[in-house]
Parts: structure tokens; C-alpha cells; sequence
């Protein structure tokens, strides 16, 4: 089928043999695929769910080769096309067409440009009162967009109880578990699996390296915090990866390009996963980090490959500590400092237990969570996009 079916177009329209060429609104032409224009019929979503309920799979009218258009115009602004063998009427708007005929990815609002920190930025990370936030949308929409831009964000004003931490949680999504519970308490502990259960230093980390999905934003509610020592130190490991891809750039791509093994194992458990320490995103642009000193694994590659690459990872986890980009702080009781654990790389000092309390309650949503409740807040017109 090409220019042979011209009887059943008009108004420009070119039938071909696999699809369609279409003029859109401002003089340009675009080809769209049969297959593709009857899948995304809009009868074929229920109205409630949204939900496709058509099964392109199972179309008995495509037994014979694959659809085929019994004619096709442009009316009111909308293609309209009569399917062969079905006599199914499709009606497509074009500014709905248009954004598809480039055949790049759908635009995403949550793909928002990162603003890297160095060292100076504790006095601008963006703080959000828990009480406002339960009370606005809007305002919860402002913090996912925070967090999506910067990484970021202290949540002030926090109740001092453990329903007061899923309240704030669940504005952003579910409790996202890790093997070791929906919750952690970061106190000494009689028995510790965890540096973390300790008073000792914890060096610059990102979390849960060791499973194979790391949960994405982090929570730490700071309940109690009076002990001697104890800072807690963060800072924007795109930021420090950005400058190691320009000064060190075989560096950077045996980093980006490597999985090394990371492992949790203790009794009851053993967990291992491998992981970049230097994560991308679609556009080549740095997502985050996945690096854990004392979570990393004997290294099994082979011992040629780490000439370069034990030399490569030790230059950028020296910068990991580097004063251009450690932000120190102390969280204070009734803070909750939430960040993207892929992005932010964290650590604290250690501290006297005997010289005081220091209690800490954590736990995750996925990234993908986060990303959806921006979303929405953008499509539902809560704030200025």
C-alpha cells in the first residue's frame, strides 16, 4: 500500500504501506506508524482508570497483515481514521500527534536540571515546617521539587514520635523496606550490624549499596541529639563526580563504566549486588553515586584491569573528603533531614555516647515516588510549573 490508496486520503494525507504521512498545523509533515495510531486510539483507555484496555495482541481484524486504513481525513482539527475489516473509527487530535513525531522520549517534568552545592550551602538548603506540609499540597509539591533539583531538603518542626516520621513520609510515597525493616534507629546498640549502631566515625557513604535496587530518598529524624561530637557530613556527589569527569576523565569513565561487588552479610543474612560507583543518567549527565568503603566487597576483576582502577577509585574517594564540597552540620531534635541517597553521599564523626543522647529514626521512599508526586503536583496546576 502506498500512493495506490490516495483514493481514501485527502487534504494531503499520503497512505502508505506500513503508515501514514500526516501534514500538522504550521506546514510540517510527520509519518506515523498503523500499528501505533490504533493502539493509542483513545477507546482504547478506560475512562476511569486510564488503563489501556485494548489488545493489540489479540485483534482479530489483523490477521491478515496488520491494520489498514479504509480511509483517512483531517476534520475539526483531528485525524480521522476508518480501520479496514473492523469499520473502528480512530480520531486522533493533532497537537496530541505533533509532540510524537519526532520520536523522542515523551517529555518528563520530573527531568529537572540538577543545581550542584559545594561546601558553603548549608544556610541555603530549602527547609520545609512538617505542620505547613501536611496542610499543603502545593507546599509538598515545592519540596519534591527541592529535593529533585538540589537533593536536599530539612523538614523542621518535626513530632517527636515514630507516627510523625510515616506521616511526613507518606506525603512523598510508601515506606520503601530494605531487608532490615521499614525503620532503623541510629543509637548504640548492645549489638551492632551496622558501623551506623556505633559511636564511631562513619566514613562517606551512600546507603544499602549492597542490594540490588539501593532505595532512593533517604529520611533521618533526629529525636535526640546532645552527646559531644557527632556532626553529620554530607555533600552533592554529582557535583564532586561532575569535576572528576573534567580533571581525571579515564578516571571518571572506569568509574561510570565498571560494576564492582558491594555485600551485607551477617547471620540470617547475606546480601550482594554490583553497582557503578558513578551513576548516569539517559543524557550522560551524573544521577548519583553508589559508594560504601566498608559495604565494598573484595574486588573480582581481573588484577590487570585494577592498575587503573584502584588508582582511578582512590582519586575520587580522596575527594570525597575534600573541604571544597563536605558540608558539616548538626542535626538538631525535631529535624528531619531528607536526601537522595544516590546523590548525596553522607557520613558523621564520631561521638562520646557516655556525654549524652544521640537518637536518630530513618528509613526510604523509592526515587520513583518522589518523581511521581511532583508529576502530579504539576499536572494538577498545585503550583506554577
Amino acid at each position: 500500500m502506498d500512493g495506490s490508496l490516495a483514493a481514501g486520503a485527502g487534504q494531503g494525507i499520503e497512505l502508505k504501506e506500513k503508515g501514514l504521512e500526516l501534514p500538522l498545523p504550521g506546514g510540517a509533515s510527520a509519518y506515523f506508524n498503523y500499528y501505533w495510531l490504533r493502539d493509542n486510539c483513545p477507546s482504547s483507555f478506560d475512562r476511569e482508570t486510564r488503563e489501556r484496555t485494548y489488545d493489540v495482541f489479540q485483534d482479530p481484524s489483523f490477521d491478515d497483515g496488520g491494520p489498514r486504513p479504509a480511509s483517512a481525513r483531517v476534520e475539526a482539527d483531528a485525524l480521522e481514521i476508518v480501520w479496514q475489516g473492523s469499520g473502528h473509527v480512530t480520531r486522533h487530535r493533532l497537537d496530541w500527534l505533533a509532540p510524537y513525531a519526532s520520536g523522542l522520549p515523551r517529555p518528563d517534568p520530573a527531568e529537572l536540571p540538577r543545581r550542584l552545592w559545594y561546601a558553603d550551602h548549608y544556610p541555603r538548603i530549602q527547609r520545609f515546617a512538617q505542620p505547613a506540609l501536611l496542610k499543603d499540597k502545593a507546599l509538598v509539591g515545592q519540596w519534591a521539587r527541592a529535593l529533585l533539583e538540589e537533593g536536599v531538603t530539612i523538614v523542621t518542626a518535626m513530632p517527636d514520635s515514630d507516627q510523625g516520621l510515616t506521616e511526613t513520609v507518606r506525603l512523598l510515597g510508601q515506606v520503601r523496606p530494605t531487608f532490615f525493616g521499614e525503620y532503623f534507629d541510629v543509637r548504640v546498640h548492645a549489638d551492632p550490624v551496622n558501623l551506623a549502631y556505633t559511636a564511631k566515625a562513619l566514613e562517606m557513604h551512600t546507603d544499602v549499596p549492597a542490594e540490588e535496587l539501593a532505595p532512593g530518598v533517604q529520611f533521618l529524624h533526629c529525636r535526640a541529639n546532645s552527646v559531644e561530637g557527632g556532626d553529620n557530613l554530607i555533600l552533592d556527589g554529582a557535583a564532586v563526580a561532575e569535576d572528576f569527569r573534567h580533571d581525571h576523565p579515564d578516571d571518571f569513565r572506569l568509574l561510570a563504566e565498571t560494576e564492582i561487588p558491594f555485600y551485607w552479610e551477617h547471620d540470617g543474612f547475606d546480601i550482594r549486588a554490583r553497582q557503578r560507583v558513578i551513576e548516569l543518567d539517559r543524557f550522560g549527565a551524573v544521577s548519583g553515586l553508589t559508594i560504601s568503603q566498608h559495604l565494598l566487597d573484595a574486588i573480582d576483576l581481573p588484577q590487570a584491569l585494577l592498575d587503573a582502577y584502584y588508582p582511578a577509585l582512590r582519586r575520587f574517594g580522596r575527594l570525597l573528603r575534600d573541604p571544597k564540597y563536605l558540608v558539616r552540620y548538626r542535626l538538631k531534635a525535631g529535624e528531619c533531614v531528607v536526601f537522595d541517597n544516590h546523590r548525596v553521599v553522607h557520613g558523621r564523626d564520631a561521638y562520646v555516647a557516655e556525654s549524652g543522647a544521640r537518637y536518630l529514626r530513618g528509613t526510604y521512599v523509592d526515587r520513583g515516588e518522589l518523581r511521581s508526586t511532583y508529576r502530579a503536583a504539576v499536572t494538577e496546576g498545585r503550583f506554577g510549573k
